[in-house]
């Protein structure tokens, strides 16, 4: 299994805007054959920080995932709400 944690600290104008684009992500991502969990977080400290938890049963999953009409066409919007550039660290679990 693979989390992918993408922050997310948006313009205080786009938070709505950032909202209703990251619903229909979330909406159509869990759809999808390999997703096991899609969720977004709010950070109780500062209401702009936003983090998107995803978690997938392989790499071939999240490949799949990038390259549909959803992510494809939903994913720059949501970069254009950002204010600051931030990055998507991917993650695999360690069965210890």
């Amino acid at each position: 299994m693979i989390t992918i944690i993408s922050d997310n600290i948006i313009a205080q104008q786009k938070q709505q805007l950032f909202l209703s684009i990251v619903k229909q992500l979330v909406e159509e991502s869990r759809k999808e054959k390999g997703c096991i969990s899609y969720t977004l977080h709010q950070n109780t400290e500062n209401p702009l920080h936003f983090c998107i938890m995803e978690q997938w049963e392989d790499e071939n999953a999240i490949q799949q995932h990038n390259q549909t009409n959803h992510f494809k066409t939903l994913v720059p919007q949501m970069k254009d709400c950002r204010e600051k550039q931030t990055k998507a660290n991917h993650f695999r679990v360690i069965d210890i």
